[in-house]
């Protein structure tokens, strides 16, 4: 049976059972409130999204081409435009996910105002957007839900057969999809991570991505001066993780363990080894150090360490951290991954400098010597100048092919003149098949843009101001906003109700009867929509 059903049911023996103090509800209209309130709490979509990530992760290992993707959304309203849009074009909420950037989160939501993503903004207000986010899509749900009662009640009214309505609403696909949470470092201690990651999970999330780096040095990962922390103080924050989701009973809850180790040199500390060939030992193997052939050559505060039965000093920079040997990013990345995977991670994030499938695959591949599921999420970045990148890579195989590439200049390829060229189409097909190609071939499961929507609306709200400040005036909104709207289809071109209006009329209606004063007559301006 279905849930409106069950409820209706429920409902109706209930309101029997409670006689005439309860005359003034109606068990239909009290089904439809619980049918449209499916998730009573963020646990509740914790784990209904988590049992979603466990199925598309088979589906995954099964067949590459099952792949995932995402869209950084700073705002409810954003993550609900997207994810209405989705199931507007694509027929399903299927495979598609919202990412939750930490990024985005210092940039747009502190109260410090625009900051970098150096984890100086406050914790709570990461856990607070999940909350807002579900928020948005539970609104989604309730109007187009509300709407399909409202054809209900007509074909009822009308003497129509209402199967066809009924079957949509006891298969309504909800827009509550899995979010992948950024706690960047844990912002502290694993206490600090174990306490946030809660919050987190009782906001909804089923997904909490962690970060390899140090919680108060911690650096976007597209940005320079990046410090790793040894492989045990990274474990201990994945396990508070885990911790975090089994006390509240997310047992199927996923961590994503990201590296940042490929472009990362510096480490924090050097990490003690009990026994040769430990965790502590392999990291330390990294350092780049100097023999010690005379102790009367070291300066006062000097740091010594016996590798491989000699001494050596670790090179250490003027504000104590220490460096790591050149090239060894690759390797690093790597140990980092196979470390976090056989220590509870579910899913990895390798965090590069270009989007190259060759690239990624050969770590994965690497990776999958020890973890043969090993598989990855993406940072598909706007930190990646994705036209030049794909174009310098296919004038790099042209060349290595045998193919003229004299009409090209490499250093200049971003250049308009070459917009229309061989080499730019070849190129652009290779973005659009980039998701496809990196899943077959280089382990990805999931696709996600951090921060799309912040250029978005950056783009959108210049191309408005140009024209409305300028010579178009109001035709720069009408004709680039409003009628593409209501040419497209966009339901949020009645605002009034995607803010909610219709469903609060509908309440009202449901507590007040006949008495209700309502927003959607005759002279709402919405209906010149209709």
């Amino acid at each position: 049976m279905s849930q409106y059903t069950d409820a209706l049911k429920h409902l109706t023996t209930l309101t029997a059972s409670q006689g005439a103090p309860w005359s003034g509800i109606n068990a239909d209209y009290a089904a439809r409130m619980v049918v449209q309130n499916r998730f009573r709490t963020g646990l509740d979509i914790a784990k209904y999204t988590a049992g979603i990530m466990r199925k598309d992760m088979a589906d995954y290992d099964a067949d590459s081409s099952s792949y995932t993707q995402s869209l950084g959304c700073w705002h409810g309203f954003i993550g609900q435009q997207k994810m209405l849009s989705v199931k507007k074009h694509q027929g399903t909420t299927d495979k598609s996910y919202l990412y939750l950037s930490g990024w985005m989160v210092a940039a747009l939501r502190s109260e410090f105002g625009p900051l970098p993503d150096q984890s100086m903004h406050e914790k709570t207000s990461v856990a607070s957007l999940i909350e807002e986010l579900y928020t948005f899509l539970r609104q989604a749900d309730a109007r187009e839900l509300g709407d399909l009662f409202k054809q209900l009640d007509a074909a009822k009214a009308s003497g129509q057969d209402t199967g066809e309505i009924e079957a949509k609403i006891n298969n309504y696909e909800t827009h509550v999809v899995p979010i992948i949470a950024d706690i960047d470092a844990g912002f502290g201690n694993e206490e600090a991570t174990y306490l946030l990651a809660k919050k987190m999970i009782e906001a909804g999330a089923c997904c909490i991505q962690i970060e390899n780096q140090v919680s108060d040095a911690k650096q976007c990962g597209h940005q320079d001066g990046k410090v790793t922390v040894p492989h045990e103080d990274f474990l201990s924050k994945i396990n508070a993780v885990r911790y975090a989701f089994l006390e509240l009973g997310v047992d199927d809850g996923v961590i994503v363990a990201r590296t940042d180790s490929l472009g990362a040199g510096l480490t924090q500390k050097i990490p003690v080894s009990q026994s040769k060939g430990d965790l502590a030992s392999q990291y330390n193997a990294f350092l780049d150090t100097s023999p010690v052939t005379d102790i009367a050559s070291l300066n006062e505060g000097d740091l010594v360490i016996k590798q491989n039965g000699e001494l050596v000093k670790p090179v250490r920079l003027p504000n104590g951290l220490f460096k790591f040997k050149d090239n060894t990013g690759f390797d690093r990345v790597v140990l980092d991954c196979v470390t976090s995977l056989q220590h509870g991670a579910d899913l990895l994030w390798i965090e590069t400098e270009k989007p190259h499938v060759g690239q990624i695959a050969a770590m994965v591949n690497a990776i999958r010597e020890k973890v043969p599921n090993a598989k990855l999420v993406y940072n598909n970045s706007p930190s990646f100048n994705w036209t030049l990148n794909f174009r310098q890579q296919i004038f790099d195989a042209w060349k290595e092919e045998g193919k003229d590439v004299s009409a090209y200049d490499r250093d200049a390829l971003m250049s308009v003149d070459y917009d229309n060229s061989e080499l730019a189409a070849a190129a652009d097909e290779k973005v659009r098949t980039f998701q496809k190609d990196a899943s077959r071939e280089a382990g990805i499961f999931h696709h996600l843009i951090t921060l799309p929507t912040y250029h978005t609306a950056a783009l959108s709200t210049d191309n408005l101001a140009k024209g409305y400040f300028g010579e178009e005036g109001m035709l720069a909104y009408v004709r680039g906003v409003q009628r593409q709207e209501i040419r497209q289809g966009l339901a949020c071109v009645k605002h009034q109700a995607m803010a909610g209006s219709d469903l609060g009329d509908t309440h009202k209606e449901y507590f007040s009867g006949d008495q209700a004063l309502k927003a959607s007559g005759d002279d709402n301006t919405m209906n010149q929509f209709d």
